[in-house]
């Protein structure tokens, strides 16, 4: 068992190890990209970056039609990309789940009402 004042040392512990963890590349970036970084931190999905890759895939299909190992690759990333996108992370899982529930639980309250 653990001491009353202990918890928040470790919840502090484990907030600053996430951290280090997240900003493992922060010392490679300059100053512009740092507060970048900030910012794509609170972003969730990868919407922004699928877009962004069809943009260039356009781009490269547009100047570089001969080239077929670049387009290619280009595809593979972008098929990569979209596919991870689909795939339920742990939260969507839980909020799916969470949301199925609260679905049932609205169907079957109308089919048969509480009583009261």
């Amino acid at each position: 068992m653990t001491a009353v004042g202990e918890a928040p040392v470790v919840a502090a512990a484990a907030r600053q190890a996430r951290a280090r963890a997240r900003n493992f590349y922060r010392h490679a970036l300059d100053e512009a990209e740092r507060a970048e970084l900030k910012r794509a931190e609170k972003i969730e999905g990868l919407d922004d970056e699928i877009a962004v890759m069809r943009v260039r895939l356009k781009r490269a299909v547009q100047e570089h039609p001969e080239n077929l190992p670049l387009l290619v690759k280009g595809l593979d990333m972008l098929a990569r990309a979209v596919g991870t996108r689909y795939r339920l992370s742990p939260k969507s899982r839980r909020d799916l789940a969470d949301n199925l529930v609260a679905v049932l639980n609205s169907v079957g309250d109308q089919l048969l009402p509480p009583e009261g």
